[in-house]
């Protein structure tokens, strides 16, 4: 008798890793595949608090590992950097007993037989190897934001980056042409990453991400929430490195194809969601209202929320804005908006802690979003077929708003610096009634499409989705020649 398929999955523990990891563990289980959710202890307290439970049902579990973080480093500026360090340090053993089979010796629980790990976690790798079973990526950006980042090491030892001094920022060096990048178009050097603005020649988090991309070589198969049609010439490019790359997005609507009358997780949030956001969208006229949110790690300084704020305010518009705990610098929220804000836009506002994103952007209201360009909120902006205004400020986020603005033709992009008056022009210019909204809101409609069809029985994300699971059936000794020359 055939085994089953049991894919252990583990995203670093943060929202734009957990929740596209978690989609994919449902896909996986929506097609037989054992699954085991790994999550770090603090998150999985935090989400039992926030998504009421963590139900596991019938062939979907749910484990925790410590990550080895103390109270004090959690609070502290640069936590991010320190949980990286300390997963590095903490996780590594638990995660690989979990694989070797202490599962397995549970009744009725099948053996681990790969493991299935977001960017910035490559240590589960050697978890992986230590069990003896295979390893497979999931890269959280887009293919173009993968592909740049596995240059940055070239762009490094080419001398394009660190910059020689902080004049490099504002003297036009930023807008140097990059025209040797294999599937990428030519781009600013700016356009690339967050990361070559760095004047640091040992930027710790220039060669974090050097070194994670690279280390996606060494699994088996790189999976990528994108589809074939939206970026054609940078997966046939990618394709010479990595012989194995699924490409099984958007991920929210392949969830909406395998779950659209089912019982699928759409997401745990780390934040209480406020409901009553949709109640108020209800209440407004189709495509009326602005969404706006920066995701998940984004911080403000006073003056850019105040720029913004105001920016908004004048545009007459109604807008739904996320404004988390943390959104802005001194560790603060909604608290921070300026004095009278809330006043001068009473009636056609409304501030929520957090919202079901892809709820908000489905939504007939909606008809705009003002975004910080990441790769899971432009995927899902895409499949709600709703054009954008993008601020991006980190990391991949630069590429995809030049893809959003440029290729594909359904974003117009901010300037670095905010000012009160581009925020204003550009929102009532992606939502306006001009030449230009129109044929963005016909681009957005058009690729929206696209994406459903991609996810559709015979489209292309759906038979990436089925390549992949039959490759975690064939088991671990004949795989490679199963799937040699496999796309």
């Amino acid at each position: 008798m055939e085994r089953r398929a049991h894919a252990m999955l583990f995203p670093f523990p943060c929202s734009g890793h957990i929740n596209p990891t978690l989609k994919l563990a449902e896909l996986l289980h929506s097609r037989g595949v054992y699954v085991t959710f790994v999550n770090t202890e603090h998150n999985h307290e935090r989400l039992l608090r926030t998504a009421g439970g963590l139900r596991g049902r019938e062939g979907f579990r749910f484990e925790s590992v410590p990550d080895g973080l103390s109270e004090e480093d959690r609070r502290s500026p640069d936590h991010t950097v320190k949980l990286y360090l300390s997963l590095r340090r903490s996780c590594g053993a638990p995660l690989a007993a979990l694989a070797r089979g202490l599962i397995g010796e549970r009744e009725g629980v099948p053996p681990v037989t790969c493991v299935v790990l977001s960017g910035l976690v490559s240590f589960a790798l050697d978890a992986a190897e230590e069990a003896g079973v295979p390893a497979f990526v999931l890269w959280g950006t887009s293919a173009c934001g993968f592909v740049c980042t596995l240059r940055l090491r070239q762009l490094r030892q080419r001398g394009y980056t660190p910059l020689k001094d902080e004049s490099y920022l504002t003297n036009g060096y930023l807008d140097t042409p990059i025209d040797w990048i294999a599937g990428i178009p030519p781009v600013r050097l700016g356009d690339i990453s967050s990361f070559v603005r760095t004047l640091d020649p040992q930027c710790f988090a220039l060669r974090v991400e050097e070194d994670e991309a690279n280390s996606c070589a060494r699994a088996r198969g790189l999976i990528l929430n994108t589809f074939e049609d939206l970026e054609p010439d940078v997966l046939d490019a990618l394709r010479a490195e990595f012989p194995r790359v699924y490409t099984i997005g958007p991920l929210a609507a392949a969830m909406h194809s395998a779950h659209g009358h089912g019982h699928g997780a759409a997401g745990l949030s780390l934040w209480e969601e406020d409901a009553a956001c949709v109640a108020w969208l209800d209440a407004q006229a189709p495509g009326s209202v602005l969404y706006v949110s920066f995701g998940s790690l984004a911080v403000l300084s006073l003056d850019q929320l105040e720029e913004l704020a105001w920016g908004l305010a004048a545009t007459g518009r109604p807008f739904l804005w996320a404004v988390r705990p943390g959104l802005v610098a001194g560790d603060r929220g909604a608290d921070a908006l300026p004095e009278d804000f809330l006043a001068a836009t009473r009636g056609r506002c409304f501030i929520a802690e957090w919202c079901a994103q892809e709820q908000v952007l489905r939504h007939p209201a909606v008809g705009g979003f003002l975004t910080h360009s990441g790769w899971n909120s432009t995927t899902e902006s895409i499949l709600s077929g709703v054009p954008m205004v993008c601020w991006p400020g980190f990391a991949d986020q630069y590429i995809n708003s030049r893809y959003t603005c440029g290729d594909w033709g359904i974003g117009l992009r901010l300037d670095e610096a905010l000012r009160r008056e581009q925020v204003a022009a550009h929102v009532e210019e992606l939502m306006g009634d001009t030449g230009r909204a129109r044929e963005m809101r016909r681009n957005a409609a058009r690729w929206k499409a696209a994406a459903e069809a991609a996810t559709a029985p015979g489209g292309s994300s759906y038979e990436s989705l089925r390549r992949l699971v039959e490759e975690l059936r064939v088991g671990d000794a004949d795989a490679d020649a199963w799937t040699a020359g496999d796309p």
